[in-house]
């Protein structure tokens, strides 16, 4: 049976040496490397995630962009800790 031709990988982003640098610049242990990555991988999730979640709850918007009905205006920025009224 014939193989499937491979798909070309995607272009992996270039990597700042400022950045390879501040993890050393010696050799590095299996277990510094599983560290480093780790450490690297939380941090980007975590700013893709806040990326998110501002973009969710319309933080970094003006308040006349601001597509929310009137009474849920005070929920985005945590002045408001109540239901709004349904009357």
């Amino acid at each position: 049976m014939p193989r499937k031709p491979r798909t070309p990988g995607a272009a992996l982003p270039a990597i700042a040496p400022e950045l390879l640098e501040s993890f050393g610049n010696g050799p590095m242990t299996a277990e510094a490397i599983n560290a480093a990555s780790l450490a690297f991988k939380k941090a980007l999730i975590e700013r893709a995630l806040a990326g998110e979640m501002n973009h969710y709850l319309g933080r970094g918007r003006q308040a006349s962009d601001s597509q929310q009905p009137a009474q849920w205006q005070g929920c985005q920025d945590g002045t408001d800790r109540g239901w709004p009224d349904p009357h």
